[in-house]
């Protein structure tokens, strides 16, 4: 289990850029899956992006491709998400998690299979 600790959201307008960090503690294991997840008041915690850490395998949600780019400094244990075109509906906490996985599964969604959460950076974008 690593600690995981998010940070880089505040409050920008439609189609201002954000970048946020999650800074992990210790070293990641090869066969970490990385992600981020956001959940808005009164939703359901959803899937954003993920990246396994020993390659340049990535996943998407729909509603962000094109806009979020996931990526990672191995050396710095730093997951990024750069976040374009943000949106009123891209609003909510956003939150890193890891979780350990095999080749076959590495890309699954759900936010229940991930052990290892941060506490969540919140995102606002107005209108």
């Amino acid at each position: 289990q690593v600690q995981l600790v998010e940070s880089g959201g505040g409050l920008v307008q439609a189609g201002a850029s954000l970048r946020l960090s999650c800074a992990a503690s210790g070293r990641i294991h090869h066969m970490y899956v990385m992600a981020w997840f956001r959940q808005a008041p009164g939703k359901e915690r959803e899937f954003v992006a993920s990246t396994r850490w020993s390659s340049e395998n990535t996943k998407y949600t729909d509603a962000v491709k094109g806009r979020f780019t996931i990526s990672k400094d191995n050396a710095k244990n730093t997951v990024y998400l750069q976040m374009d075109s943000l949106k009123p509906e891209d609003t909510g906490t956003y939150y890193c998690a890891a979780r350990l996985a095999g080749l076959q599964d590495w890309a699954v969604t759900p936010a229940k299979y991930y052990t290892d959460w941060g506490q969540g950076t919140q995102v606002t974008v107005s209108s």
